[in-house]
C-alpha cells in the first residue's frame, strides 16, 4: 500500500484524486469533490501511486478491482497482529495481503481491524463518487464512496490491465 513499509502495514489514507495526506477528510477540503473528472489511472497530478512511486505504478481501475474480487481466493487472516485478507490469484500462486485498516471521514478513523477500503482510479459519478474495494471478514464488494473520504491505495504495476490477478502480486512475489 502507498505509505506502507511492510505487507501488513496499512499505509496512508488519501482522498480520491489527491496525492497528499491530511488531518481531516471533508467535502470542503477535497480538491476533486464536485469537480468533473474521469478515470485518473496513471495521471501524475491525481494518481497517488504514480505521483509517489513513479514509473508504471498506478491506481487500479474499477475493472481491475472487480477482477481481483471475482477471480481470486479471499481468506480472512491475521498477519503479524493485523486483520485482513490474503488474496490469492486463482491462476498462479501469487498473493497479496490487504490490511483491514478502515477509512477516514473527517478526523475520525472508522472500521480499523474490521473493514478495509481501497480506492480505484475510476469514477462512479463524474463529480462526487468513485469506485472502491470494500470488505469485512464476511464479504467483499466493489462499491461507490464519496471522494472526500480517506481510503488506502493498493497500486498495480504496468500501463495496461491485462486481465490477470498477477499485477496485484508484484510487491510480495517480486515477479
Amino acid at each position: 500500500n502507498v505509505g506502507a513499509e511492510t505487507p501488513e502495514e496499512s499505509g496512508n489514507y488519501y482522498a480520491w484524486g489527491e496525492t497528499m495526506t491530511k488531518d481531516t477528510y471533508t467535502q470542503a477540503n477535497s480538491i476533486t469533490y464536485s469537480k468533473i473528472m474521469n478515470d485518473i489511472s496513471g495521471n501524475i497530478q491525481y494518481d497517488v501511486a504514480t505521483a509517489n512511486w513513479g514509473g508504471e505504478w498506478r491506481m487500479p481501475t474499477n475493472d481491475e478491482l472487480n477482477e481481483l474480487k471475482n477471480n481470486c481466493t479471499w481468506t480472512w487472516m491475521t498477519n503479524n497482529g493485523v486483520n485482513g485478507y490474503k488474496v490469492e490469484s486463482n491462476k498462479n500462486d501469487n498473493y497479496i495481503f490487504l490490511p483491514a485498516a478502515g477509512y477516514r471521514n473527517g478526523a475520525s478513523y472508522s472500521g480499523a481491524g474490521n473493514t478495509g477500503c481501497y480506492w480505484s482510479s475510476s469514477t462512479v459519478s463524474q463529480i462526487s463518487t468513485s469506485y472502491c474495494l470494500s470488505f469485512n471478514n464476511k464479504n467483499n464488494n466493489v462499491t461507490a464512496m464519496q471522494r472526500f473520504c480517506g481510503l488506502l491505495v493498493r497500486p498495480v504495476y504496468g500501463g495496461a490491465f491485462d486481465g490477470t490477478a498477477a499485477q496485484y502480486a508484484y510487491v510480495e512475489t517480486g515477479e
